[in-house]
This record gives C-alpha cells, sequence and structure tokens, in this order.
C-alpha cells in the first residue's frame, strides 16, 4: 500500500465541541420523555379505576338481538316537510305531558305528568279528578302520583282512562268520581301489569282492549324498554260486565298505541321497539291471531287514533332517517354497546342524544300512507304521542312537552 492509499483510510480525529445548544437539546428531550411517562402513568392511574368499576357494574339492562329492516326512503308519502310547524300551541307552560287526548263536544280532555285528569274549556283549565296521590313531579314519586296515559269516553259519556301504575279507571267528567275497573300492578296469567299504556272501548262499552307495554319495566323506565328489547307486552281485554280480564296476545316487543277497527273484531296495536303496527283478531273466526298492519315505518309509533277520512292517525316522536343515520338501527344488533351506555348514563341524559323528530301520518287499509306533516328537531310539536282530530284539527298530545299543539288542516 502506498502513501496515497494510506491517505484514504486515515480516520481524521476532530475534537468534539460541547456548547449549550447541546445541553438544551439533550434536556428538552428527556424532559419529553419524563413529561409522556408522567401523563400516561397519571392517565393510568384515573383510567384503572374507572375501568375496574365499569366491569364490575352491572348493567341495568339485559338487552336482546333483534333485527330491523332497511328503514323505508323518505319520500313519496313520507317526504319531510315542515308542515307541523303552522301549528299552534295551546296552554304553554300550564300542562305538561298531555299524552293523550278525547274531546265531548267542544271540551277537550287529557291526562298529566303530574297525575291528573283535566278538562280544557276555552282558554282554562279545569282538574276533572286525581287518580293517585300526593306529592307528584319527581321520578320516584310517579308510582303512587300515577301517571294517565290513554282516554277515551264512552258510550254513556264517562272516560276510560289507563294510568300507567294504578290502572284501569271510568271517570265521571262532570263529578271526577273514579272507579277503579283494573288494577295495576296485580299478576294476570304469571306476568306483572306492570306498565299500562292505552285503551280502547267498545261501541257498547263491554269490553275494554289494552297494552300492557312490559311486565318488567314501568313508564318511567320506558328507554330501558325500548333498549332493552324485551318481548314481554301484552295486549289484554277487560270486560265490564264479567269483569273478566284475559291476555289476548302476548310476548310483543313494546305494544304501545290501539285502536279498534270498525268490525270491533280486531285491533292494531303499535309495536315501538319494532316500528311496525300489528293487527290482532280479539273476535270472530280469526280470534287469537295476529298479523301485521304496515312494516317497517320510518319511526317509532305511538298512539293510533281515527281520522275522519276513514284512516288512521299514527304519532311518531323519533325517526328513522334514510338517507341518514339511526342510532336505534344501529344498535338493535349490537348488545353489548347499549350495556355500556347504560352503565355510564342515566335515563335523563340519554334522552338528551335522542334526535327529536316529530312525524305525524295518515294511513289507511293496507298500511298505505295517504299524507305525513313533519316537523324536523321539533321547534314546534315535540315529542308528539297522539293526534286527535276534531272539527278540522288535529289535536297533538305529547309525554313530555309542556303543551297541546293545535294544527289547522285546512292550512295545510
Amino acid at each position: 500500500m502506498n502513501e496515497t492509499e494510506g491517505l484514504r483510510f486515515r480516520r481524521v480525529h476532530r475534537p468534539q465541541v460541547i456548547t449549550d445548544d447541546n445541553n438544551v437539546c439533550v434536556l428538552s428531550t428527556y424532559s419529553g420523555k419524563v413529561f409522556q411517562v408522567t401523563l400516561l402513568s397519571l392517565g393510568g392511574f384515573l383510567l384503572l379505576p374507572l375501568l375496574i368499576v365499569i366491569l364490575i357494574l352491572e348493567s341495568p339492562i339485559h338487552p336482546e338481538v333483534f333485527s330491523l329492516k332497511e328503514p323505508p326512503l323518505m319520500k313519496g308519502c313520507w317526504e319531510p316537510n315542515l308542515k307541523l310547524r303552522e301549528a299552534q300551541r295551546l296552554f304553554e307552560d300550564q300542562i305538561v305531558g298531555p299524552e293523550s287526548i278525547a274531546n265531548i263536544g267542544d271540551v277537550l280532555f287529557a291526562g298529566t305528568a303530574d297525575g291528573k285528569i283535566v278538562k280544557l274549556i276555552g282558554r282554562r283549565i279545569h282538574t276533572v279528578a286525581r287518580l293517585g296521590k300526593l306529592p307528584c313531579g319527581s321520578r320516584e314519586e310517579e308510582s303512587t302520583c300515577g301517571r294517565p296515559l290513554g282516554i277515551r269516553v264512552g258510550p254513556n259519556g264517562t272516560l276510560f282512562v289507563a294510568d300507567a301504575y294504578l290502572g284501569l279507571f271510568e271517570v265521571n267528567p262532570t263529578t271526577g268520581d273514579a272507579t277503579r275497573l283494573v288494577s295495576g300492578g296485580q299478576v294476570v296469567a304469571g306476568r306483572k301489569l306492570s306498565f299500562i299504556n292505552d285503551l280502547a272501548v267498545t261501541q257498547d262499552g263491554k269490553k275494554v282492549y289494552f297494552t300492557d307495554s312490559s311486565s318488567r319495566w314501568q313508564r318511567r323506565d320506558y328507554l330501558h324498554l325500548i333498549m332493552e328489547a324485551t318481548a314481554d307486552g301484552r295486549v289484554m281485554e277487560y270486560d265490564t260486565e264479567t269483569r273478566e280480564l284475559t291476555v289476548v296476545m302476548e310476548n310483543l316487543r313494546f305494544p304501545n298505541g290501539i285502536q279498534l277497527l270498525p268490525d270491533e273484531e280486531s285491533v292494531l296495536v303499535a309495536e315501538t321497539t319494532m316500528a311496525r303496527i300489528r293487527r290482532v283478531h280479539v273476535a270472530g273466526l280469526n280470534k287469537g291471531g295476529m298479523d301485521t298492519f304496515i312494516d317497517n315505518l320510518p319511526g317509532f309509533p305511538d298512539n293510533i287514533r281515527p281520522s275522519s277520512s276513514g284512516g288512521y292517525w299514527v304519532a311518531m316522536s323519533a325517526v328513522r332517517p334514510n338517507p341518514g343515520f339511526s342510532m336505534l338501527d344501529f344498535l338493535s344488533q349490537r348488545p353489548w354497546i347499549k350495556k355500556f351506555i347504560f352503565k355510564l348514563f342515566s335515563q335523563e341524559v340519554l334522552m338528551k342524544f335522542v334526535p327529536r323528530y316529530s312525524l305525524v301520518a295518515e294511513l289507511h287499509d293496507g298500511g298505505i300512507c295517504t299524507r305525513s306533516f313533519h316537523d324536523p328537531n321539533g321547534l314546534v310539536a315535540a315529542y308528539v304521542s297522539e293526534v286527535h282530530e276534531y272539527d278540522g284539527n288535529l289535536y297533538l298530545g305529547s309525554f313530555r312537552s309542556p303543551y297541546i299543539a293545535k294544527l289547522d288542516l285546512r292550512k295545510v
């Protein structure tokens, strides 16, 4: 190897110069790592107990897996509009939760969240009866205060009322005298009447059909019932002459509104969780049978009431938008997510995340939709539970709003 080649491999040793900048860089990197470790340790320290609590806590619901069809496209009869926003609010901030409405002449009757049956004359509110006892106003007090839901006028001019907790009543609208026909909470055919909901009365007043939405959940836990999708709801029949109480149909998922058909051989029943309306045969050759009146609604149906054109008004306070995203559809086959959610949040908190969208539709034989009125975001009429038609107007009940909404059909 010559001198030139030796120079080629000779390593030049240069003195390393240590400056303040090098110290800053090293210290900065070290501090960053210490911060990350500290942050992760602190996060783990805080999250570990939370995760342990979540794992230990038992979910209040035991949801079942069920399947819903893809929601129908919101077009044609279901085309979104703003027609419900033409409604005006009546008795705003004077009543709360007028779930169901009936009328005798020009006088309206409703049951409210504070356990009262009221009559509405002009601009005045009169208390007809109180089915439960004070105090009222809290979730804990609801079962003793009472919660009147479905209300109908019987053939003798009396009111038939379904109270979610206290039972079935016949009320004199003049004197306020109330007679209990069926006691809530009693066991019938091995199951408890835990959530009496809506009712329908035959023209002769001899039979009263009503829905018992669940034997497990009460009205104050209705969101638990929807999320759990328990198939423990029933349709009941009460004979006013013999006082016999029988089960007409069982194993329904949240049976809600009920309406007799004109021949009185069958009733329409809103099966809320399944977004459909069933026809249950209560008399005649098909007694004991059931079929579907309309399936795969674009919303979750509540009460059903007759329309002046021979159809039926159906109220829906939550929809399954298509196009769009339906949280309840998404969760229907993911019970583990439901259990996790209910471990962390109360029903009151969860209700704040349920998108408001009011939809009422008129359906005719064969489940054909003929018209629908909408209020996206429920800006005027929120949480609609029933549509009661009288004298060219629709009176919209609500399970939690502090008013009744009135829609003049001539404007829409």
